[in-house]
């Protein structure tokens, strides 16, 4: 069984590979559209201001328990056949990959909704955190819509 969820180094994950990996599903026969979602570094903050580089970090296990658990609950719908949900983490320049979603289904019909519902609850309930640097020199942590600090770990 190929793994369906994922923290990784960023040059350990491939489009391709994800790729592959759908196409091996045991119900790709049923698959008629795989949507994906690819979210790659800006270079301005959400404010505009000009960003050098980000730094990601995860609570790994417990990120990757979230995202299967998000993905499985996808998965079982009507309509879908698989859903793959990777991040990296580290040190990313801009137009680096930073999160691969993707979902396969019967339809596009299927597919779209599942694919935007994978990507919004990932970026809202996974334990990953974004540090901005801006070329100022100024450094904060990325909150959902403002800067506040990283939450502590367990």
């Amino acid at each position: 069984m190929h793994k369906r969820v994922g923290i990784h180094p960023k040059d350990e994950l491939r489009l391709e590979d994800l790729l592959d990996r759908v196409k091996t599903h045991e119900r790709f026969k049923d698959v008629g559209g795989i949507g994906a979602f690819i979210g790659v570094t800006r270079s301005s903050s959400a404010d505009g201001e000009p960003v050098s580089h980000l730094e990601l970090e995860a609570y790994e296990g417990k990120a990757e328990e979230a995202m299967a658990s998000i993905a499985d609950d996808i998965a079982s719908r009507s309509g879908i056949v698989d859903v793959h949900i990777h991040h990296v983490v580290g040190k990313l320049e801009q137009g680096e990959l930073i999160m691969a979603v993707l979902v396969a289904g019967r339809s596009r019909k299927d597919v779209f909704p599942a694919l935007i519902e994978a990507v919004e609850r990932t970026k809202s309930t996974v334990p990953i955190w974004k540090k901005e640097f801006l070329t100022s020199g100024e450094s904060y942590w990325v909150g959902e819509n403002d800067r506040t600090a990283k939450p502590e770990k367990d």
